[in-house]
């Protein structure tokens, strides 16, 4: 997936002729522009008008074609042999991959040819992709907010995608969320193939390039032969590991860093056993470990959880919940017969056990409250000054519950922001930070206004502040 960017950037940055809307390019025409990348732009296009060109032939492109696709044009005007040869390489491995490795979870190639336009001498000769378009991308929906009913069904989705890949003997290379596509409904795409590698037995080589974010440690230090760097399919079960880590941890990576190249760093710190892997609190048990098998620290270590196992791991995890939803509903079910029966007297004691518990989260009334300044303890989080989804921190709903994602508001919280305080309970659910402090002691949180739900609950290893408050009613008993 490509990043956005306009089309006077294009033209002004990259030297390329932005190709407005409108433009026909052979049998089709450019409606919009998606995106562009390093080596490539990619346009939303429509079939053109079935009518002859200036040539008197008339345009040709697949009639089981959909009516929006886009294009993926490949410029090789004006770069140097060696990064000309590196575009061609890339375009031949989508073509290669998309006529041989066809499934539901890859991104459809429709058609490929070599681009005829004098008149524009940069896109003279460039390569163009015939694709299926997709309605977005996974960092589109990461940065907007992963719906907690959707993480399951995307991860298993991309499981799907990596395991079709690696039974045809290919490795993606290059996976990230904006490599995840999603259809209207919202299934999952993988795209962009430029570096996906044939595995000849149990690797292949590929070109020293991909996203640093996703890179597992034995690339950083891999090295650099006559035909690439090693890559097998472990490389993709790693930046699964990152991709999990990501949907469940609300868009925040497992190793922290202002930038890239610092993540790396910590990446290559418990690549040598340096450092534990440290994941976000919010990430529920089950994905947690699905995540911490993916990340295993060594190709070795990482082989045996394949995107198969994975894949069956992650159905049986679903068909279970399923399984205990249907119970909960059944007891459920069974409970508000009772309640009907029982008459007045039942919905009276339920009525006051919802006031008791509704006390219990909104603090004593009058308490003595003030204000509590948030506290992040990673370095690179306390220098930024914009509110990065990866340094964003977790309120939970109640302090006695695990601080999992089920147990977390919303809202999220960055280093410095100041919230009102109401009162603290000196006994939950003990948390651990990132620098290993531990503390059971919580704070009784107002969110700003317009919040759902308007009160949360911080733990002591978010702050620094100690103010003198009066205690929280415990959430279980109201005392």
């Amino acid at each position: 997936m490509t990043t956005p960017r306009t089309l006077r950037d294009i033209t002004e940055c990259d030297g390329t002729d932005a190709l407005p809307p409108g433009h026909r390019v052979q049998g089709w025409t450019i409606t919009d522009l998606i995106g562009a990348g390093g080596w490539s732009t990619v346009y939303a296009a429509r079939p053109a008008d079935r009518c002859p060109d200036r040539t008197g032939r008339a345009p040709a492109h697949p009639s089981a074609a959909p009516a929006d696709i886009a294009l993926k044009i490949m410029p090789t005007a004006g770069y140097a042999p060696r990064q000309t040869r590196r575009i061609v390489e890339s375009a031949r491995r989508e073509v290669e991959l998309g006529r041989r490795a066809g499934h539901a979870r890859l991104i459809r190639l429709l058609d490929s040819f070599v681009l005829e336009a004098p008149d524009r001498p940069s896109l003279d000769g460039a390569i163009v992709l015939v694709m299926e378009r997709a309605a977005g991308s996974l960092r589109e929906l990461l940065d907007a907010g992963v719906a907690e009913a959707d993480r399951a069904r995307l991860i298993a989705g991309i499981c799907e995608g990596l395991a079709h890949l690696h039974r045809s003997g290919w490795v993606h290379a290059d996976l990230k969320p904006e490599n995840v596509l999603l259809d209207g409904s919202r299934s999952v795409k993988l795209s962009d193939f430029g570096l996906a590698t044939q595995m000849t037995g149990t690797y292949g080589y590929a070109p020293p390039m991909g996203t640093l974010d996703y890179l597992p440690p034995e690339r950083w230090r891999a090295p650099l032969g006559e035909l690439g760097v090693k890559v097998r399919p472990s490389a993709d079960i790693w930046a699964l590991g990152i991709i999990i880590h990501e949907v469940f941890g609300s868009g925040a990576s497992p190793f922290s860093g202002a930038t890239p190249m610092a993540r790396g760093a910590a990446v290559q710190e418990y690549g040598e056993g340096r450092a534990p892997l440290r994941m976000d609190q919010a990430v529920p048990p089950f994905w947690r470990q699905l995540a911490a098998d993916c990340l295993a620290p060594t190709h070795a270590a990482r082989a045996p959880h394949t995107a198969e196992s994975l894949l069956a791991r992650v159905t049986a995890e679903q068909e279970a919940r399923g399984r205990g939803a249907a119970r909960l509903w059944g007891r459920a079910r069974a409970a508000m017969l009772t309640t009907a029966f029982c008459g007045i007297a039942g919905m009276t004691l339920w009525s006051d056990a919802a006031r008791a518990s509704s006390s219990a989260l909104d603090g004593p009334e009058g308490a003595a409250g003030g204000t509590i300044r948030v506290f992040n303890a990673e370095k690179g989080c306390q220098e930024r000054a914009d509110r990065d989804p990866q340094c964003s921190l977790g309120l939970a709903i109640d302090p006695m519950r695990q601080y999992t994602a089920d147990n977390v508001v919303p809202s999220r919280v960055w280093h410095g922001d100041v919230l009102a305080v109401d009162c603290q309970l000196p006994e939950g659910r003990a948390v651990i930070d990132e620098a290993d402090l531990q503390s059971t002691r919580w704070f009784h949180v107002r969110l700003p206004p317009g919040s759902t739900p308007p009160t949360a609950w911080l733990p002591a290893v978010r702050t620094k502040d100690r103010p003198a408050l009066q205690g929280c009613p415990h959430p279980a008993t109201g005392r």
